[in-house]
């Protein structure tokens, strides 16, 4: 079979593409026939070393969707043809998050989705929703878990809620279509006037351009009457993560769930203490989470929103066009 390896941690330029021996699963495991995989910030920070050292070489990307191509002994749940999205964390199913899980991630721990079969445990993968497309579906793993965990399971978000978004990739809009799932106002960022214009159609109720209004955090409290928002998809790290504080309402929550600025930097106390914000920590989710949210995102009939499609040979540039920042939602590399 065909797959990607990286072959070391300088970025997209050190993956190669290589000819691998087609899986056999083993006792409780199925082997999968992806079909498209998809890229989150994550991988970028797999390849150049920022996510700290992995096992090399290294088939990379966490996120991936195909039909089950062959069943290890003792498999009873799935059959072959049935249509999975494998998880993130192939060793939390249930519960809270416990630190052996981290072994168990793909595409860092573990060998990731960017080949054309895999070998994943029998309860690593999910059923993917009837009225989406395989690359539809390779967009879920991690991106869209990644906010139904932040607004739903842990924010317990309500129609009575506001939503303060940062920027315009797959996690933010994923949150945003979630944050309208539920009938909560969504405010989002962006420095591009054309997204935020995409965004307005997806259902975002305000929308501010940072680069033209560089004390976006002002601008929040005014369309929220000074009240605040009541929950933050921070995914902006350090750079940003003090402006989202001064922007929460009291009581509000922070849900940080990514670094493009950085993960190190001063962390304001005192904003926390006064408005006795709630900060947590979000990493991706559990089986039992991706099931739940699979199943309403059927009954919504949520479509994630891809950006663009890559094939399989331009693993590379599928890669740097994320890099670049000018995607609208997922890149996704189809098989």
């Amino acid at each position: 079979m065909q797959a990607f390896q990286l072959l070391a941690q300088t970025g997209p330029a050190a993956l190669q593409r290589i000819d691998l021996p087609e899986p056999t699963p083993g006792p409780g495991q199925v082997v999968v026939r992806v079909r498209a995989t998809s890229l989150n910030y994550r991988d970028q920070m797999v390849a150049d070393g920022r996510y700290g050292r992995v096992p090399l070489p290294l088939v990379p990307l966490s996120d991936g969707a195909g039909e089950i191509a062959a069943l290890g002994a003792g498999v009873s749940r799935w059959q072959v043809g049935d249509r999975v999205a494998g998880t993130f964390f192939q060793g939390w199913a249930t519960g809270s998050f416990q630190r052996s899980a981290l072994a168990t991630a793909l595409g860092g721990a573990l060998p990731g989705m960017l080949a054309e079969y895999v070998t994943l445990h029998e309860g690593g993968v999910v059923t993917i929703p009837d009225h989406l497309d395989f690359i539809q579906a390779a967009t879920l793993p991690c991106a869209g878990l990644t906010a139904w965990h932040a607004l739903v399971v842990a924010g317990n978000i309500s129609a009575a809620d506001t939503v303060l978004l940062l920027g315009t990739g797959g996690v933010s809009l994923f949150a945003l279509q979630i944050a309208k799932m539920h009938g909560a106002r969504a405010i989002i960022l962006s420095r591009s006037d054309d997204k935020l214009t995409q965004a307005k159609a997806l259902g975002a109720d305000d929308t501010i351009n940072y680069q033209r209004v560089p004390d976006w955090e002002k601008e929040v409290y005014r369309l929220t009457g000074k009240a605040g928002v009541d929950q933050v998809v921070e995914v902006g790290g350090a750079g940003t993560l003090k402006r989202s504080l001064r922007c929460l309402a009291t009581g509000g929550q922070i849900h940080l769930v990514g670094g493009v600025s950085g993960f190190s930097g001063e962390v304001p106390l005192l904003d926390i203490i006064n408005k006795m914000a709630i900060l947590r920590g979000i990493y991706v989710g559990s089986t039992e989470m991706f099931t739940a949210m699979n199943h309403a995102f059927g009954r919504h009939r949520l479509k994630p929103v891809v950006d663009r499609v890559f094939d399989f040979a331009n693993a590379a540039a599928a890669y740097k066009y994320q890099l670049s920042g000018a995607h609208f939602g997922k890149v996704v590399i189809q098989l």
